[in-house]
């Protein structure tokens, strides 16, 4: 082998580490927000819903609003017409706001500019947004907006949407009284049983098998990462789901538990990573008292973040967690610890393939930016031009030269081709973003952009995710060793 001289030149660079970047399908690719050494990594732990069990959105979508609409209905007192309304299961992203005050749903950008809103499934003009979200900032922290960031919630959103114009058309809705119950039927719907126990007895129906799970988790740990799991479902969910996904998978590995040093169901997160000084307790107690550190293979209830440490013998940026929960799995490990963080974002392949779709409209977008920046430098020329001409002729006492009366006619009509050139481009802008929004979906566009900046979704998984990918089995296609890097912060100045 010829070893390549040193220093590296940036040509022989760009082929080292360009080949390398190539061996892995786009789609299979985790994607960087910071830098993170794999093999300074000593525990992997795993959310279970989502991250490891990727479900399949559309039927899970229509099992919960069919059994929240039913509760509505039996318990709320709604009418029984709401059980036969429409509704769009498709219609929901994630990375929306409720507007409970309004009955409106949002989308908007890091800025919290409201780019998009629909009222039912009726978009809201500019012109109607303006008025009623941009004459003062809006507080998405506040009780009146409602957050939508994760694929179990689309459904709350979806059902929303076609509540508000069934009932609309039967009289006045209470907008907050009727996401509020919608939110607590489809809680307990899951709570009662009415959601998992279908899961349970299906699971072929609703959640997919990834062929590659099993061996990906078996790479982890054959490069010494002790592997673990903490999930908000309870014992027996847990037990049916991830037997579904892991028995029998490899034959080292009969039962699923024992790809695991720990195992932690109704975890309670975020409070898990904020609550101190609570022990996991064992869920199966007739096994015998647990000792002081994890048992591998058993299932264990509550307890917290420091106690899972000090059991698993493991802190701090020594640990991985691979959850698909902004708030409740990404964003409060990394407030609350220095763990570093991984997000399952399951519509990437959906996302980047659309992004494929899009990208001649998003390149030519790109060119009428610039084209714009020209014809206003030129538009401001010429303004400057017909300011010193006008000038010229108030200064020349009402007798002006026919050239500045000339030049006065010359620089208006130049500025009147201008402004025509940037309405035309304006107007092909407004028709491209529209058209490149709906190659990603036809509400709402994409889940990480809103237009030219970055959405309230893109923004979060770029401030709390250290590393994003499509699902948990991506990681097989990178060495235990990998150093994933990130690309290089640049400000505008630095543009």
């Amino acid at each position: 082998m010829t070893q390549l001289p040193l220093p590296i030149a940036p040509g022989d660079a760009g082929a080292l580490f360009g080949a390398r970047a190539a061996t892995v399908p786009q789609q299979a690719r985790v994607h960087v927000n910071r830098n993170l050494r794999l093999d300074a990594i000593r525990a992997v732990g795993f959310d279970l819903d989502y991250t490891l069990a990727i479900y399949r959105q559309q039927e899970m979508d229509r099992l919960q609003t069919a059994v929240t609409v039913e509760k509505l209905v039996g318990t709320r007192g709604y009418p029984e017409s709401l059980l036969s309304a429409p509704v769009r299961h498709d219609f929901a992203i994630r990375g929306l706001f409720v507007d409970r005050k309004l009955g409106h749903v949002l989308k908007m950008d890091r800025y919290r500019y409201v780019k998009r809103a629909y009222h039912g499934h009726t978009p809201l003009s500019r012109e109607e947004r303006r008025r009623v979200y941009h004459a003062r900032p809006v507080h998405a922290g506040t009780k009146r907006f409602h957050w939508v960031d994760t694929l179990y919630a689309l459904p709350e959103v979806s059902l929303f949407a076609a509540a508000v114009e069934h009932l609309e058309r039967l009289g006045e809705v209470d907008y907050a009284r009727l996401f509020d119950d919608i939110r607590e039927c489809i809680d307990l719907a899951h709570q009662d049983g009415s959601v998992q126990d279908v899961i349970r007895r299906d699971p072929e129906r609703f959640v997919v098998r990834d062929p590659l799970l099993a061996a990906t988790l078996e790479r982890l740990r054959a490069a010494g990462k002790k592997l673990f799991l903490v999930t908000n479902s309870g014992p027996a969910y847990t037990e049916a789901i991830a037997s579904h996904l892991l028995d029998g998978a490899l034959p080292e590995h009969p039962r699923w538990r024992s790809y695991f040093d720990a195992i932690v169901c109704a975890a309670k997160k975020p409070r898990f990573f904020t609550e101190t000084g609570l022990e996991p307790a064992p869920a199966e107690p007739d096994l015998g008292p647990p000792d002081e550190r994890f048992e591998p293979g058993r299932l264990y209830v509550g307890g917290c973040i420091g106690a899972l440490e000090r059991r698993i013998g493991a802190a701090g940026d020594e640990i991985l967690y691979v959850g698909d929960h902004i708030y409740g799995d990404v964003l409060r490990a990394k407030k609350e610890s220095a763990w570093r963080t991984m997000m399952v974002v399951q519509e990437m392949a959906v996302e980047l393939e659309a992004h494929e779709r899009a990208r001649p409209m998003l390149d030519r977008l790109d060119e009428l930016f610039e084209i714009s920046e020209v014809l206003l430098d030129e538009l401001k020329l010429h303004q400057a031009q017909l300011r010193a001409v006008e000038e010229a002729i108030e200064a020349a006492d009402g007798t002006p030269k026919a050239a500045l009366l000339s030049a006065k006619i010359t620089h208006k009509k130049a500025l009147e081709r201008v402004k025509a050139r940037l309405a035309a481009l304006h107007e092909e802008r407004d028709r491209l973003e529209d058209e490149a929004d709906a190659a990603f979906h036809p509400c709402w566009g994409s889940l990480f952009k809103t237009g030219p900046e970055v959405s309230s979704f893109g923004d979060q998984v770029e401030q709390w995710a250290c590393l994003y990918t499509e699902r948990v089995s991506h990681l097989a296609h990178y060495s235990s060793t990998h150093y994933f890097r990130g690309p290089r912060d640049r400000m505008p100045h630095e543009l």
